[in-house]
């Protein structure tokens, strides 16, 4: 099976700022990712806050353990929350749709872009409100089907 490359949208707590954390897989037999075919990939949806979906502010968000988050997609919104969960001061977004056992993590996919991608969460459920840190809007570069 061909590895590929997860990044999760991470923030350090002693920054207190966003920062990006790269996990990839260590396999010698897989070939390297090819960069090229993601740089110029189009969105195929968009994170934003709850709400904003239909034309509110700016459609930004916390990155906080149950804030609510829309998916949108092929015009169609999936209503959604955040789950963060830690090991120590990196923390990790996973976005799951309301009514969904389902969970997906936020995936760096570039500046102000995420791929989402199914996995288990990993760490301890971040419950105090923490990062906290507020994000624009984020674009989806894999949509699931939901």
């Amino acid at each position: 099976m061909r590895a590929f490359w997860t990044a999760f949208l991470c923030c350090s707590a002693w920054l207190g700022a966003a920062s990006l954390f790269v996990v990839a897989p260590a396999r010698a037999a897989d070939p390297a990712p090819d960069t090229s075919a993601t740089a110029g990939a189009a969105p195929c949806g968009m994170l934003v806050g709850q709400g904003d979906a239909a034309g509110g502010a700016d459609g930004g968000f916390d990155l906080r353990d149950g804030e609510a988050v829309d998916f949108i997609s092929a015009g169609q919104t999936t209503h959604g929350r955040l789950l963060v969960f830690h090991d120590g001061s990196l923390f990790r977004a996973y976005w799951q749709p309301q009514g969904s056992e389902e969970k997906y993590a936020l995936a760096n996919a570039g500046p102000r872009s995420v791929r989402l991608i199914s996995t288990p969460p990993q760490g301890t459920p971040a419950r105090d409100g923490k990062p906290g840190v507020m994000t624009q809007p984020l674009q989806v570069l894999s949509c699931p089907k939901l």
